[in-house]
């Protein structure tokens, strides 16, 4: 092969493979909470004005019912100690939260936590969020499940990428004004993710904050987010923090 060809189609192949820039957003501290420092969470959303979360680790895993001024457990259901419990969310007067690698989802009543049925599903499960149609559920690949509510039966899918290259170890989820957005498992970033391509639109960078809550544990790292629609409060948190933040975020 010509030397001249070759060059070219080298320098063709690195421009191929250099990724497209995505905006980057830090975010700066409007307020700070009590957040429970064991629990390991995994789940957090808000309805009706209270925070609720879920938390992981064989035996210790629950769904709470939380008062976000002061950190304190206003009501809990454990999780059957054998499972890993894992994300959760919101669907009318219930609540839904995963297990890892049980393949269980369960189903709460949202009003006194009390177990009210399961559904299965295959691989594991990681971060769960709804969009007003269909739950949402991230399994640690870059695939997001789009799930029927009422069967969990699995409507559709899409593939997570940032500049053309999959993003994996999607882990908690929210939906936020009409994205998806996702902390990344063992790092500082969230992905906000449009939901009808899988393209990641920015980053979100938390750095500022896992500085704050810096560990000898490589598991206490950033996850956990919540948003109130009505009053446009984001919060985040992460496994084992002891504080909770309401977030603003900075220009990109």
């Amino acid at each position: 092969m010509p030397v001249t060809l070759l060059f070219a189609l080298l320098i063709g192949a690195a421009l191929v493979q250099t990724p497209a820039s995505v905006p980057v957003q830090g975010v700066e501290i409007k307020a700070s909470y009590p957040h429970d420092p064991q629990a390991f969470t995994q789940g957090l959303f808000f309805a009706d004005g209270h925070l609720y979360e879920s938390t992981g680790l064989p035996g210790r895993s629950d769904v709470r019912k939380v008062r976000l001024s002061d950190g304190k457990v206003l009501q809990s259901v454990s999780i059957p100690a054998d499972q890993f419990g894992e994300g959760s969310t919101v669907w009318g007067k219930e609540i839904i939260s995963l297990t890892w690698q049980h393949g269980i989802a369960h189903r709460w009543d949202r009003a006194s936590l009390r177990r009210t049925g399961a559904f299965r599903y295959q691989g594991e499960g990681w971060g769960l969020t709804q969009d007003g149609r269909s739950l949402i559920l991230s399994d640690g690949t870059a695939a997001l499940r789009f799930l029927d509510p009422a069967t969990f039966r699995e409507q559709r899918r899409i593939t997570v990428t940032a500049a053309g290259a999959p993003i994996s170890q999607l882990n908690e989820l929210e939906w936020v004004n009409g994205e998806i957005w996702a902390n990344i498992w063992q790092t500082s970033r969230i992905a906000r993710i449009d939901p009808a391509s899988g393209r990641v639109k920015g980053w979100i960078d938390l750095s500022a904050l896992t500085r704050l809550n810096t560990s000898a544990d490589p598991d206490q790292v950033a996850n956990g987010i919540a948003y109130e629609p009505k009053s446009k409060r984001l919060f985040v948190t992460g496994k084992r923090w002891p504080k909770l933040y309401e977030i603003k975020l900075k220009p990109a």
